[in-house]
């Protein structure tokens, strides 16, 4: 099942369906509940979707589910009656169309051309694996077929088409809370889900730490946000502190303090700064400097030459104090819970708050001269 849109803000509910299972007309009929018009005085959009309920007791019923539009990065197709019309987008593979996933633009001109020529047509009944094509033969029925889908797409809100791939995450979505610039996380909660966790991709941002470090040494997760796939992690292990970036799941860049994390109550931090621009068309986030600190001090840095571009992934969220799921590294076994006390992390994306080394060690120096 999938639910091309959600629970809308103001109390309007909005479920719009491209294909699968009608699941909430068939819950509200089973129960007898009439879908509301109106809440709080926020007039609600009608609930889309065709109820099975009346298959429940009888397994011979028919559907009276008769017609279905799918709709995917303007691949178009509609369902009805026994036939299908599919109108593959860029083209019947990316080799003939000349282009891979959501490079290609869908034009004016080139949605013309798609309706001129580009749709296929299915006669489910006779062939329910699509395997003969009477788009030419049956040209009536296909320009039936055709208005049918922009008839059910004007009704559920899909146009305008969008050939967009994956830089249509970068579009920005309404939120139910405001935005901020500084998140505090604690230990022992849920993981965070990543389209509610601080967004930290390609920007400017760090994490403080403040820990209570055991006698005999600390070790363990501090804050992690991913899982094999992709994402970050900032642990200690052997004495040192760590960060570690998983691209995509295809590679894996590393940075470790020089010096060694005390026991006892500090801060651990780390600071991460573009030093480039990403490249979102093939996949690349920003390159970066990333920079850890013990209580205050430079502790160790390194350069990541790509980043994570546009998710961290939606089987990896953010926790503290441990790796749940697969392993963001392979420096550890999971979950690595960290062995001492974590009182909160401080995720901050304002920009504002990082340390300038060079000032850092001028004044390290300045204080040595005046000893002297």
């Amino acid at each position: 099942m999938h639910w091309s849109k959600g629970i809308k803000a103001k109390g309007e509910i909005r479920t719009q369906y491209t294909h699968g299972i009608d699941l909430v007309p068939t819950v509200l009929d089973a129960l007898g509940i009439e879908s509301p018009t109106v809440i709080r005085g926020v007039t609600q959009s009608p609930i889309h979707g065709v109820s099975f309920a009346h298959t429940f007791d009888d397994k011979e019923a028919l559907s009276k589910h008769d017609t279905q539009y799918f709709e995917m990065f303007a691949h178009r197709s509609l369902y009805h009656a026994g036939w299908r019309a599919v109108c593959p987008f860029p083209g019947p593979s990316f080799t003939e169309a000349g282009g891979s996933f959501g490079q290609l633009e869908l034009t004016e001109d080139k949605l013309r051309e798609l309706d001129a020529r580009g749709w296929e047509l299915y006669n489910l009944t006779d062939d329910p694996a699509e395997t003969v094509n009477l788009a030419d033969t049956h040209r009536p029925k296909l320009i039936e077929m055709i208005a049918l889908w922009y008839i059910e797409a004007g009704k559920y809100d899909v146009l305008p088409l969008d050939s967009r791939g994956t830089l249509r995450l970068l579009d920005e979505r309404p939120q139910l809370a405001k935005g901020r610039q500084i998140y505090v996380y604690y230990p022992g909660t849920q993981v965070v889900p990543e389209n509610v966790a601080v967004k930290v991709l390609n920007r400017t941002h760090s994490f403080s730490a403040e820990v209570e470090a055991p006698e005999g040494g600390a070790s363990g997760v501090l804050v992690c946000h991913g899982s094999n796939e992709g994402g970050y992690t900032f642990f200690v292990k052997d004495t040192k502190l760590h960060y570690v970036h998983n691209y995509v799941g295809a590679q894996a860049f590393h940075v470790e303090s020089t010096s060694t994390v005390p026991e006892g109550r500090l801060t651990l931090r780390y600071e991460f700064e573009p030093t480039g621009q990403p490249d979102f068309a093939k996949g690349k986030g920003v390159p970066a400097r990333v920079r850890l600190y013990i209580d205050g001090k430079l502790a160790g840095q390194g350069d990541l030459p790509v980043t994570v571009p546009l998710l961290i992934g939606l089987s990896g969220g953010l926790a503290v104090g441990r790796n749940p799921g697969s392993s963001v590294t392979q420096l550890y076994r999971p979950p690595f819970a960290f062995n001492g006390t974590i009182f909160k992390v401080i995720a901050d994306i304002s920009g504002q708050a990082l340390q300038d080394p060079d000032e850092e060690r001028k004044a390290v120096a300045r204080q040595a001269m005046n000893r002297q």
